[in-house]
């Protein structure tokens, strides 16, 4: 994918003196009392800012934060908190401002901090006014936040349609680098992991990914469901009988293909969906009607890291068992640290599979870890995203 990156424009000096407009993602998770609990998204947006800065630019960045009502800003709603935060961790005073869709007062050398995007009216159905009084405001958008990728607004798709130069910051081009070499040019075996609740939610992915995969390790209640496609009982675990249909849709796609979705050859049950209930050991066929499946077992974890470790390319969306649970976290585990000590390149993403990872201490043995939720899962489900679509648009003039 053709798109222009900050850095480029950099090497080529055409940021020194220029007004430069960044859309980061500083939505981090705060307490009752607004004190930031979380502040991975904030480390992560700085180089991007610092970048621009030492190069000579103007810099304004901006970001939504939570669930504002449009037009009806909230003290709670503030950015103040994130450019507090900031200004720590860049040992500067990084200024808010607040009504600055009409305009900024910002020269070279300096930072501020433009109040949470998503009160201005219009901002989410990306209105072409807004959109236009944003770009005026810059000689340069810069595109850093991947985790509203894949959202068409005012602050990510719009402004980057009228303003002069529109370019990715260096987290949504490494995102970009990371999904092309996962998905558009992987190195073969290419094995999948999608694991969740429910085949609902999951269900484009699972289609998309069957028609590209080797491999679909499915997990969770996503496997339940699978387990009856395959015509085992699973008690009384968590599944959707009314989709048995489209599982065996993806499982014959897969072997059309050559290609398998492995089914659990035994698995971990409890009579009670609870930290403290007896973890029991079965075969996948041996499960009775009043059982809970909450986890694969130890001799399908075994056969699952195999195939990992063979792997050329792995792709990791959700846990494979209930592992915030000691006795149901063993798959997981051994599906985490197989990804850990394959050679192949590995990209994961999603909220779960974020704390499998940090609680498996295993975030420096996996290639790429996706930072946006919602724009990982769409990629997965073959879209373009409205972000990269505009920005190739633009990089094409």
């Amino acid at each position: 994918m053709k798109i222009l990156r900050l850095q480029d424009l950099i090497a080529s000096g055409q940021i020194a003196g220029q007004r430069v407009f960044i859309r980061a993602d500083l939505n981090v998770p705060q307490d009752d009392a607004g004190h930031i609990t979380e502040d991975t998204r904030i480390r992560a947006s700085i180089p991007c800012i610092e970048m621009a800065l030492k190069a000579g630019a103007a810099v304004m960045v901006t970001s939504h934060l939570g669930r504002p009502t449009e037009g009806e800003f909230k003290p709670s709603d503030s950015l103040a908190p994130v450019a507090a935060r900031m200004g720590e961790l860049m040992g500067r005073e990084i200024p808010v401002v607040a009504d600055w869709v009409d305009g900024v007062e910002v020269a070279p050398g300096q930072l501020v901090m433009l109040e949470n995007c998503r009160v201005n009216k219009g901002e989410k159905k990306n209105n072409a006014e807004l959109a236009q009084k944003m770009a005026a405001l810059c000689d340069v958008f810069v595109h850093d936040a991947f985790g509203t990728a894949h959202r068409a607004e005012a602050s990510t798709y719009g402004i980057a349609q009228y303003a002069k130069i529109a370019c990715a910051g260096p987290l949504l081009a490494a995102e970009i680098d990371a999904i092309s070499k996962a998905l558009a040019n992987p190195k073969r075996p290419l094995v999948a992991i999608v694991a969740g609740s429910k085949v609902s939610t999951k269900l484009t992915i699972l289609k998309a990914l069957s028609a590209n995969v080797d491999g679909l390790i499915v997990g969770g209640g996503i496997a339940n469901t699978f387990l009856l496609a395959a015509g085992l009982s699973i008690g009384k675990s968590l599944a959707e009988p009314d989709l048995v249909g489209e599982a065996k849709a993806v499982i014959d796609a897969m072997k059309a293909r050559g290609a398998a979705v492995p089914i659990p050859v035994d698995v971990v049950c409890a009579k009670t969906f609870s930290p403290d209930a007896v973890a029991t050991v079965k075969a996948a066929t041996d499960v009775a009607d009043d059982d809970l499946i909450l986890d694969i077992g130890p001799q399908t974890a075994a056969i699952l890291a195999a195939q990992l470790k063979a792997a050329g390319t792995i792709v990791w969306n959700g846990p494979v068992g209930v592992f915030e649970f000691e006795a149901f976290s063993h798959g997981t585990e051994t599906v985490a640290r197989a990804i850990a000590e394959s050679e192949a390149f590995s990209i994961a993403g999603g909220g779960d599979t974020l704390a499998a990872i940090a609680k498996y201490g295993i975030e420096g043995d996996v290639g790429y870890i996706s930072t946006g939720g919602g724009a990982f899962l769409e990629v997965l489900e073959g879209k373009t995203l409205p972000a990269f679509e505009i920005l190739s648009k633009r990089a094409e003039g």
